[in-house]
């Protein structure tokens, strides 16, 4: 009697997503419902910007603002496809128009301005508007005499805008020198993967900057780096833990702990501002 082989069944999408640290199988909703973090191992997977925004924030505080502003293609760029097809697709895939979403909100009940990146719309990169949202929310939070926030999740400047993407890199610092000047509160929260331009700028600029656990942190990326220098980088190089040690952050925090930790650090710097 020949063999008889089953045939093997497919594994329904969206049910299942393997953990990129520790290659533990999590059921997806386990996943989401814990924040997007490995219940295995600890590792903070991407979230979208919008859902950073309600993790962090008081319910229904956040304002949007500046959502209009739109990317232009200053210089007709097209590569395998054009700059335009590719900024449809990110549009489709987030809902924003750009990498960045920002707007005023409240944490604990104090007034703060916030900017958080997504790496969903082209690996969260900085062109013009996200250069200009990071620039308003910093002076935005200067006017009113709050604290800024910026959360960051960027591969770095968007070569599609050429200099002007780079441009943003001097742009978004000065802002934040002036805000210093008002003796204001800026804080920086990196996230996986906080590189290129954005980490040269605005996001090392924090007077306070927090990671989140196992976060990829650095201007070039650890292999263009090894191969530039020959040399063996050391184990963990350019990872939260690794930067901590070496003092290039102030302190790590869990995703489930961050908005208490944001509340506790704004409540010791300003601790008048707090509303009902």
């Amino acid at each position: 009697m020949p063999w008889r082989f089953r045939t093997k069944r497919e594994m329904p999408e969206g049910v299942w997503i393997k953990c990129k640290s520790c290659n533990a199988t999590l059921f997806q909703k386990d996943f989401e419902a814990n924040l997007a973090v490995c219940s295995q191992c600890g590792w903070h997977g991407p979230i979208g910007a919008r859902r950073r925004i309600a993790l962090l924030t008081d319910d229904g505080s956040f304002d949007e603002r500046w959502s209009e502003l739109h990317p232009k293609d200053w210089l007709g760029f097209n590569d395998k496809e054009r700059y335009p097809d590719k900024l449809k697709k990110s549009v489709a895939r987030t809902g924003s128009l750009e990498a960045a979403v920002a707007g005023t909100a409240k944490i604990d009940g104090h007034p703060i301005t916030l900017c958080v990146l997504d790496f969903a719309f082209m690996g969260g990169s900085m062109g013009s508007v996200v250069g200009e949202k990071v620039t308003r929310t910093i002076e935005a939070a200067t006017d009113a005499g709050v604290p800024a926030i910026v959360v960051s999740q960027s591969g770095g400047a968007r070569m599609h805008e050429g200099a002007v993407s780079l441009m943003q890199m001097a742009k978004t610092s000065a802002a934040i020198e002036r805000h210093g000047r008002k003796g204001l509160l800026f804080i920086s929260i990196l996230t996986d993967p906080t590189t290129g331009g954005v980490t040269a700028s605005f996001a090392a600029l924090g007077d306070v900057i927090i990671a989140e656990p196992g976060a990829l942190i650095g201007f070039a990326g650890p292999r263009v780096i090894q191969e530039t220098i020959r040399a063996t980088l050391p184990e963990g190089f350019q990872r939260s833990e690794f930067l901590l040690d070496h003092g290039f952050i102030d302190r790590i925090v869990e995703r489930k702990d961050m908005k208490s930790e944001l509340a506790r650090i704004i409540g010791i710097a300003s601790p008048s501002r707090k509303e009902a």
